[in-house]
């Protein structure tokens, strides 16, 4: 079998949502759904479920598909997310030199080689995820433009109250339905997170769930802008949540507020969903506001989850 670098991530990424209780003994794995999921092609996707089964991560039956296994191996599953976390290491050190000032504005795909030690493939693939994110472009001709998206603690400040001005209105539109597919797949990866040792867990994960929710909450409203808008302001702000310090117990408390706002939902409490949506929001903003920590000394920010 010939793998890739994305099947490998792919096989990573199902590995975390295995550990942290997301995907549970017993349950199929598409492989169209996954590459809906992930926005892949079906390809690499197949790749890594070949992978996770070579790894006894997954069990393939015979005109079935592949499945969760109940007797899964936790050691070789933290194996799976410790590697996805060494590969982003790269990835966050250059997220913090941008942030610190230690880049200049543009930059060559040949000077991040020689200072990440990285292959070819390795630099581009560096360029492309911060692309991604929102915070570096290719320029005319030759180089990288670094964006100054998200750098500053006001910048900050200024995309929580963006969010708290649409993530509660979206509940209170018209087109607004609660989808009870959406909102069991999300109470089981909250749950899951409770569940689990989340000191164990990996921090792409922890950082990617907190995203999800609100981004699978925003969706509901049938709204393509309230979407797409706070998926941009969550890749924006994402460049400051890789110098961040996760406090992992105030992880339990945001997962519990979560799954509040779930139940609120799922009994049709849409205005009351809406209100401790925005403070919930509002509660994030106090614990992470500039004034709490100094950037301009460099010291790093307090936990960015949410």
């Amino acid at each position: 079998m010939r793998t890739t670098d994305l099947s490998n991530k792919i096989a990573r990424r199902i590995a975390q949502e295995i550990l942290s209780g997301s995907l549970e003994a017993g349950s199929h794995i598409g492989t169209q759904t996954i590459a809906n999921n992930y926005q892949v092609s079906r390809t690499p996707v197949r790749d890594a479920l070949i992978t996770l089964e070579e790894a006894n991560l997954l069990e393939r039956i015979p005109n079935r598909g592949y499945f969760v296994p109940n007797d899964i191996s936790i050691k070789t599953l933290k194996t799976f997310a410790e590697n996805q976390e060494t590969e982003s290491s790269y990835y966050h050190k250059f997220a913090e030199d941008w942030l610190t000032d230690e880049l200049p504005e543009v930059v060559s795909e040949q000077s991040l080689r020689q200072r990440y030690d990285l292959t070819k493939s390795g630099t581009q693939e560096l360029l492309s995820r911060a692309t991604r994110e929102g915070w570096a472009e290719p320029k005319d001709g030759y180089g990288w433009k670094l964006l100054p998206v998200a750098k500053t603690a006001e910048a900050f400040d200024e995309i929580y109250r963006f969010r708290m001005a649409i993530e509660p209105a979206a509940m209170l539109e018209p087109s607004f339905e609660v989808d009870r597919k959406i909102l069991d797949d999300l109470r089981r990866t909250q749950e899951g997170m409770l569940e689990n040792d989340i000191s164990e867990s990996p921090r792409e994960m922890l950082l990617r769930n907190g995203s999800d929710f609100h981004e699978q909450l925003i969706s509901l409203s049938r709204n393509p802008f309230f979407l797409t808008s706070l998926q941009r302001v969550n890749r924006m702000r994402r460049l400051m949540e890789y110098r961040a310090d996760i406090n992992r117990e105030r992880i339990v408390e945001q997962c519990s507020e979560h799954l509040q706002i779930i139940s609120l939902l799922e009994r049709g409490e849409i205005a009351e969903a809406s209100y401790l949506m925005r403070r919930h929001l509002s509660g994030a903003l106090k614990r992470k506001s500039p004034i709490a920590w100094n950037w301009s000394e460099g010291s790093r920010t307090p936990d960015l989850l949410d």
